[in-house]
């Protein structure tokens, strides 16, 4: 694909890094604006966004650390090369510690906590949409070897130069199955938030939908890690958000039916 958009001398701008950013741009334009119609305050949301962006950027890093804390363990100063810093993390990681630090943040500013979680919901998937398009140009998360008609073939020396990435071989497009199953559940959460619905149902959807879309997606991934049991650690992760999804779902649904007012 294309890991450098262009390159002057020993500088270039890498692709996955361009998408990334307008990923962040899309979703921090999409939360904003749900949450105006929700009421909430501007200032607090675009504040919150950033600080989960950078949450995310650490907690990615953190969990690609302890995946592969063999690696690091016995060449520990690869944590401080230029690789390790373009390296995208992994989304958990990421994902679990901006849940954590955005928690804390709505608690501080005394924002209602599940209409938060439901206006940002919709940005996440869009943004994470778009990143995976970037994955696709740097060409890393490859997908396993396959004969599929739709396999794509990296050719480019700069992907396995940049993300060690297996080139002239048939992989599934596993980047592209993740792209399209966040736009879908991006469209189906942002169509959700115009109908009414009980607050942090739009939440338990996105973890639910996306918990699905990543434990079938990885059969077709790569997985340096290993397996545990036969799944990765990454289906072991969605399991568990799952679960927390459904939960959540359950309990706002059963909440709004004992707020209904009782039929004669």
């Amino acid at each position: 694909m294309l890991p450098k958009l262009f390159t002057i001398g020993n500088f270039f701008l890498p692709t996955y890094g361009l998408l990334v950013a307008i990923g962040f741009l899309a979703g921090l334009w999409i939360t904003v604006r749900l949450s105006r119609r929700a009421g909430l305050p501007e200032d607090k949301i675009t504040n919150l966004v950033i600080y989960c962006a950078l949450a995310g950027l650490a907690g990615a890093k953190l969990f690609m650390f302890l995946f592969d804390w063999r690696v690091y363990f016995n060449n520990p100063g690869e944590i401080f090369t230029l690789s390790t810093l373009r390296a995208a993390g992994v989304y958990q990681g990421g994902f679990l510690l901006a849940l954590v630090v955005a928690i804390l943040y709505i608690r501080h500013m005394a924002l209602p906590l599940l209409t938060t979680c439901d206006v940002f919901s919709p940005g996440i998937a869009i943004a994470h949409a778009i990143g995976r398009l970037g994955c696709l140009a740097a060409g890393c998360c490859w997908g396993r070897p396959t004969n599929v008609p739709w396999a794509i073939t990296f050719k480019n020396p700069d992907a396995r130069e940049m993300s060690g990435t297996p080139l002239l071989t048939p992989l599934h497009p596993a980047q592209i199955y993740e792209a399209i199953a966040n736009a879908l559940i991006f469209a189906f959460l942002y169509r959700r938030m115009q109908k009414p619905h009980p607050a942090g149902e739009v939440f338990g959807w996105y973890l639910v939908l996306y918990s699905i879309a990543r434990f079938v997606i990885e059969f077709y991934r790569v997985h340096e890690q290993g397996t545990y049991a036969g799944l990765s650690l990454t289906q072991w992760i969605a399991m568990g958000t799952l679960a927390f999804g459904t939960a959540l779902l359950t309990w706002t649904h059963a909440a709004a039916g004992l707020r209904q007012p009782a039929r004669n």
